[in-house]
């Protein structure tokens, strides 16, 4: 499995944070309201982003050699699971910068910039969540092989 590209975060965040951004201004229209985001969602995300670093940080260990020992699956698992951190990141940095791209317009009134900023907020956590993500795939990477050429020669068939 391959890394995940930083271009394509980017490109989910960007696409998520237009899209959310027309929906919030369509559900505005009709007079729905969003709540501000709270700091239990900051919590949620930044603890979530420490499990996936404490995760990655014991495979980063053992890739060192400061680890006798890792079960390949929990390696597997750990990168899998700072894929899905990475994606999810750049899914919540998206919400939340929709959320600020509709309180831009309306920093004036004191509740619609509290919102804004408890976005921003949002936004930053989630932006660290995904590069926690990015970080523990590189942990998880394998080194390249020991020969010289770096191509694997496999051995002969037997006779």
């Amino acid at each position: 499995m391959r890394r995940t590209s930083v271009g394509t975060l980017a490109l989910v965040a960007g696409v998520v944070a237009v899209v959310g951004a027309a929906l919030l201004r369509l559900l505005e229209s009709q007079g729905v309201y969003l709540p501000a985001a709270a700091w239990v969602e900051y919590v949620a995300i930044l603890a979530l982003a420490g499990g996936i670093f404490w995760a990655g940080w014991a495979v980063r260990a053992y890739q060192r050699g400061d680890r006798p020992g890792l079960d390949p699956m929990r390696a597997a698992r750990t990168f899998v699971l700072a894929k899905a951190g990475a994606l999810t990141g750049a899914l919540l940095t998206g919400r939340y910068l929709a959320t600020v791209l509709v309180m831009l317009g309306q920093l004036d009134i004191e509740s619609r910039r509290d919102q804004a900023v408890a976005a921003g907020i949002g936004a930053a956590c989630a932006v660290v969540l995904t590069v926690v993500g990015l970080v523990v795939e590189k942990f998880c990477e394998l080194p390249p092989p020991d020969d010289a050429d770096g191509e694997e020669h496999a051995d002969p068939l037997p006779s």
